[in-house]
């Protein structure tokens, strides 16, 4: 059993300015994924100029260069700490998204004779990099002001936060195309779909820079035992190597990474794809069009609803039915997600309600699962000194399993989708596999 460890009690100044602390915070990571997602909704927009093929290709650059990023990331974001780490995030992406709605521009406006699809991949690479830097300095920060006992509850508000993330990528995201559609029916102006996101993210820059601080410290609070893997090391110096020892020698951190490979492979191949099916199946089924056209323009927030539940839901079990132990709650769910794979197939090309209820419900349960994994579970066994090396292992393989499902369903829908549910089951119960090998793990620093 898990060491009993007492969660300490914050006064009412410290909470505010806790919540002061990591909303400009989770609200510039929420807009991160605007501007990562952004590529979706604008494939959909661009049609033949932008295959199923070549946007297969073009995500899964970005995620592998994702993916790798966290091996210069992670342990910079543990030295130089997560504020600058979410200042250079930010604006890395801030400036890709500009570029790529330069290149957008010079295409469809000025008649730039360059190839779409190697353009936007080394734009989209660079893109993910300073992505990257985005759920490590989430993480980093709020592993100092989060007790371990209170981190079910911050697992909550990190899927909470990408819920919203989702909810402005794609459905802002698709205003924005369906207004420069309206303006301009011949040549519509997509791409403002990247521009937009960017500015967006340099006025959260600015917030970030005179709001984040990086610990209760710095914003005139005191520091505290934070109750995980560092706990009783809070005066020892930060070195490299004992922080990559922690990490890759932590048979419950690889665990949890190979589980959220899994996640990766799962919550993006169902969040990315359904878009693409509906709109195929517009062109397809006209007497289903309306349906699909509904669900198409309100997908975003149909994330929000299911991500910020999933996410709520989870942190509450975890912490309140699991004594903050997080491998339980992520078996649960996957076991949501695979009868609900099950249940894509049945109504693959029946009503699409019912499709859409399924694929909802991955939905609620993948980003409950990533929420207490990536956003919780990465805090509590790397703890405060190795927080933002740990996630960044961790979504790392998110993104890698992203990074495979994109290549993968890129040609399998385009050869076949009565395939795309069947390519996730695997996925899926390797993952149930896993979270039973870690059901009672729970940190154990050197103070209990």
């Amino acid at each position: 059993m898990e060491p009993t460890i007492t969660k300490p009690v914050h006064s009412a100044a410290y909470r505010r300015r806790r919540a002061f602390n990591w909303l400009p915070l989770g609200l510039t990571y929420a807009f991160l994924y605007m501007a990562r997602y952004n590529l979706t909704v604008s494939k959909n927009a661009l049609g033949d100029l932008m295959t199923k093929e070549a946007f297969g290709i073009i995500f899964a650059v970005g995620t592998i260069t994702y993916a790798f990023s966290f091996l210069i990331n992670g342990p910079l974001t543990d030295k130089i700490g997560g504020k600058k780490a979410i200042l250079i995030g930010a604006g890395g992406s801030a400036l890709m998204n500009a570029l790529m709605g330069v290149v957008l521009y010079g295409i469809l406006q000025l008649g730039w004779s360059i190839n779409l699809t190697v353009a936007f991949s080394v734009l989209y690479s660079m893109n993910m990099y300073f992505q990257s830097y985005g759920a490590v300095a989430i993480v980093k920060v709020n592993s100092a002001w989060f007790h371990v006992r209170e981190r079910g509850v911050f697992g909550g508000i990190f899927g909470v936060l990408i819920s919203l993330g989702l909810y402005f990528a794609f459905d802002w995201s698709q205003a924005i195309v369906d207004f420069t559609e309206g303006m301009n029916p011949d040549n519509p102006s997509y791409w403002y779909v990247f521009i937009i996101p960017a500015l967006i993210l340099l006025f959260w820059i600015i917030i970030d820079i005179f709001t984040l601080q990086d610990s209760p410290k710095q914003a005139g609070y005191e520091d505290f035992n934070t109750g995980d893997a560092s706990s009783g090391e809070e005066e020892t110096a930060f070195k490299l190597s004992d922080i990559l020892k922690r990490i890759f020698t932590n048979k419950v951190i690889l665990t949890v990474g190979f589980i959220e490979f899994c996640t990766g492979v799962i919550r993006n191949g169902v969040m990315h794809w359904f878009p693409i099916f509906a709109k195929e199946r517009i062109a397809l089924a006209p007497d289903l069009a309306d349906t699909w056209t509904l669900l198409l323009k309100n997908w975003g927030l149909i994330l929000m609803i299911a991500g910020a539940s999933g996410g709520m839901l989870a942190g509450w079990m975890s912490d309140r039915l699991f004594g903050s132990r997080r491998a339980p709650v992520a078996g649960i769910l996957y076991f949501v997600i695979i009868i609900s794979i099950i249940g894509m197939i049945f109504t693959l090309w029946g009503n699409p309600y019912g499709l859409a209820l399924f694929v909802a419900l991955i939905s609620v349960a993948v980003i409950g699962t990533h929420g207490m994994l990536s956003g919780t579970a990465t805090m509590d066994f790397g703890g405060r000194k190795a927080a933002a090396t740990a996630v960044g292992l961790i979504d790392g393989l998110v993104y890698l399993g992203t990074g495979v499902q994109s290549l993968s369903l890129g040609f399998i829908t385009t050869w076949n989708w009565n395939y795309w549910p069947v390519f996730l089951i695997p996925f899926a119960i390797l993952a149930i596999f896993l979270t039973k090998k870690i059901w009672n793990a729970f940190p154990q620093g050197k103070k209990a």
